[in-house]
């Protein structure tokens, strides 16, 4: 048995698991999130923020801590897009490695989906295969089709991104920003369709906050329930009515969502589309959530699984 210590730090949040793994088995001891936004202004200044280095290093701080009380013995520390898109990530991997005596991974789009297709489908049973991952972040989107990885691409397309660069200005939004978003992720889409097998795919997987937070809602849950939502089936009608009922109310109105992380209130809408567009583009009648991603995907990885 290895105690590994899992760390994703990606646009919107950074993540910790602390996991038990002997052979075909993960027994977790802490899963945590907090939202940093360390990827906030990435996309028009193309530089990490100081105040959201300043968050980003705050939480992991609490995280060392906890790595140090549980005695993990192998600790690995993953960045995504934001600091992939950063000129300064430089000052990003000098605090990591102050803090948890390791450097930082700034991972390919390429190695981002292999992590959490791994993560995502070590624990998937009894559904048809291959499987077509995907994993909505705030700065990327992964797309990977399995179940021995057979394409992968990461598309720029995120919760945060896409909110940053056209959903600021209404609460709720303009159809004319709503398009704009659309337009987006149908541009990326035509990128995925071209160089992913999307289509030999009979099982639509999806990853992370953005996905899991839609899922919470379409379930009419009364608060927050990882068990609930992992390995749920969300219909393709269920998400879109989610996406537009997000699409339609104010800020307000989406903190008030019972299964709403304060965190996620302002993109929750762009990350919600980007789901609906996936389903609608290539025909999946639903999608398994998993509440498994990335972050499991590094734990594996640190047991040589």
């Amino acid at each position: 048995m290895t105690r590994v210590a899992a760390v994703d730090c990606g646009t919107n949040s950074v993540r910790l698991l602390v996991a038990d793994v002997s052979g075909d088995s993960l027994t977790e001891i802490e899963r945590l999130m907090e939202i940093v936004r360390l990827g906030e202004g990435v996309d028009r200044t193309g530089r990490l923020a100081p105040e959201a280095l300043a968050r980003t290093f705050a939480a992991m701080r609490g995280y060392a801590k906890l790595i140090a009380r549980h005695g993990a013995t192998e600790v690995r520390v993953v960045a995504t897009s934001a600091t992939r898109d950063a000129e300064n990530r430089d000052e990003f991997r000098h605090g990591v490695r102050e803090i948890f005596g390791v450097d930082p991974e700034v991972v390919t789009g390429a190695e981002e989906a292999a992590l959490s297709f791994a993560g995502a489908t070590k624990d998937l049973t009894g559904h048809p295969g291959p499987f077509l991952v995907v994993d909505i972040g705030g700065g990327s989107t992964e797309f990977v089709v399995g179940p021995s990885p057979t394409g992968a691409l990461s598309v720029d397309i995120g919760c945060v991104r896409l909110t940053e660069r056209h959903l600021k200005g209404g609460d709720p939004p303009s159809a004319e920003a709503v398009r704009a978003v659309t337009a987006d992720i149908d541009r990326a889409l035509d990128r995925v369709q071209a160089e992913v097998p999307v289509r030999a795919a009979r099982t639509l997987v999806g990853l992370a906050g953005s996905v899991t937070t839609v899922a919470g809602i379409a379930l009419g849950l009364p608060f927050y329930d990882p068990e609930r939502i992992h390995h749920s089936f969300i219909a393709g009608r269920d998400v879109h009515e989610v996406t537009l009922r997000l699409l339609e109310s104010t800020h307000q109105e989406r903190a008030e969502l019972p299964v709403m992380h304060p965190g996620r209130v302002d993109v929750i809408g762009a990350g919600a589309l980007i789901l609906d567009r996936i389903v609608t583009r290539f025909g999946f009648a639903d999608v398994v959530v998993s509440e498994h991603d990335i972050l499991d995907g590094i734990a594996w990885s640190l047991a040589g699984v």
